[in-house]
């Protein structure tokens, strides 16, 4: 049987370098001069987080709209980007922002993907398996018809396609 693994994956090396640059930029930029404003990064086994600092909320917001410029030229989609968290005091007049980096579908998700294969009326079989969903079929049309489904349907994350077995 034929089959492939739906998945939430961003390329981090790209996120990394839109952050080296985003970072550069804003050391050089004459606005920032004399501030503290930089973006760094904390990466453990699950998840990559990136804190934005800055001296006020202008700045922090100046420091974001480098931060998506970079992500945007480097081709990292911005769904990737989780930006619920708001601008946070620290010390007098500093602020702090952190943005997760998604990675993984999240069990809604995955429970809503596994329900379109469903309503498809395809002779496909769906599971989750962990942060990715496995389509499985017997022909190869109706798993790139699948495929292109998903790819109309489903907004929210961006989805890439692994393990495609023949």
């Amino acid at each position: 049987m034929a089959s492939f693994d739906v998945v939430c994956k961003p390329n981090l090396v790209e996120v990394r370098n839109a952050l080296d640059q985003a970072n550069r930029e804003i050391s050089t930029r004459f606005d920032f001069k004399g501030s503290d404003a930089r973006i760094e990064e904390r990466e453990d086994a699950k998840q990559c987080e990136l804190t934005l600092f800055a001296d006020d909320d202008f700045k922090l917001a100046q420091v974001r709209d480098v931060l998506l410029a970079k992500m945007a030229k480097r081709s990292v989609d911005l769904r990737f980007l989780d930006r619920e968290a708001e601008p946070e005091k620290v010390g007098m007049d500093k602020r702090k922002q952190t943005i997760k980096v998604r990675a993984g579908i999240e069990s809604v998700m995955a429970k809503r993907i596994v329900q379109l294969v469903k309503d498809s009326r395809a002779k496909l079989t769906a599971s989750i398996q962990g942060e990715a969903v496995r389509i499985s079929g017997a022909k190869k049309d109706a798993l790139q018809e699948c495929m292109a489904m998903l790819r109309s349907e489903v907004k929210e994350i961006p989805l890439s396609f692994d393990n495609f077995r023949d």
